[in-house]
């Protein structure tokens, strides 16, 4: 069979790179993209994959790696959103947005939709990590970047909230051209995840309570089982899911006027400073 062409953000470190590993052994076409040059690179190497670096604080970042992925693969088969992250204090980046809102929804919103005919044109399944942390978001269209009532676990599980959503709406728009897509969340993994951040989380990460998450190959194992299997066999699109079955999601998840006012919403955002 010919291989796939699969690209995974967030594939320097963690589940992303877990995953990474295990396809190219199967003789995928993986593209990984990271923000960490060294770890990137490195990762890309003993795989032998290509390569890309954003830094998703930076939409610009983004967009340059959405032209360069459309020029270089006339087909993509799976797009993995998988980057992401948790911050300490409210931060806005050089776009204007709160910071965990768009390294974890925004950026691959538009990540997606820019790749968005050449995802049609290969029937591509999408496939994006969110976490059971979307069980403490609140997502408010008013306000997008948390000005009001900030905090630091509110934000994150606002932006994994976010990932189901959109989810659900990039299923309900594009089904009928072919797109599929499903949300998981991979479980507590033993990762750098928040080792970088201000938030309290990064203790978790770093003490002796890592010896009881997952690793990052179990951490991984939804996420390939989701880019393995078949849509409308083996999983649901549009769906969330955890442990390879079907998972109960923040009421919110299941409003799809809020999903589609969250993509409308999320258009302008990332307009406003094209």
């Amino acid at each position: 069979m010919t291989p796939r062409t699969i690209v995974i953000t967030g594939a320097s470190d963690g589940i992303g790179a877990a995953a990474a590993r295990t396809l190219a052994k199967a003789g995928e076409q993986v593209v990984v993209v990271g923000r960490s040059a060294e770890k990137t690179r490195a990762l890309a190497g003993e795989i032998g994959a290509d390569f890309y670096l954003a830094d998703f604080a930076d939409l610009a970042q983004v967009r340059e790696l959405a032209a360069k992925l459309e020029e270089k693969y006339p087909r993509i088969d799976v797009l993995a959103n998988n980057a992401g992250g948790i911050m300490g204090k409210r931060t806005l980046t050089v776009d204007g947005n709160e910071s965990t809102f768009q390294v974890n929804h925004l950026a691959p919103f538009l990540l997606t939709t820019l790749l968005m005919d050449t995802l049609t044109a290969s029937k591509a399944k999408v496939v994006n990590t969110s976490s059971g942390a979307n069980s403490f978001g609140k997502l408010d269209l008013f306000d997008l970047s948390a000005e009001h009532g900030y905090s630091t676990n509110r934000a994150y599980g606002t932006g994994k909230l976010a990932n189901i959503l959109f989810t659900s709406e990039l299923h309900r728009r594009f089904h009928d051209q072919g797109i599929t897509a499903a949300a998981f969340h991979p479980g507590v993994v033993r990762t750098n995840f928040a080792a970088e951040s201000g938030s309290p989380w990064r203790h978790a990460y770093t003490t002796l309570l890592n010896r009881f998450m997952l690793s990052p190959d179990q951490g991984a194992d939804t996420l390939l089982w989701l880019i393995n299997g078949t849509p409308g066999t083996d999983w649901i699109s549009g769906a969330y899911y955890y442990k390879r079955s079907l998972a109960k999601a923040n009421p919110q998840a299941y409003d799809a006027e809020l999903a589609r006012g969250l993509w409308e919403k999320s258009e302008e955002l990332v307009k406003a400073f094209v």
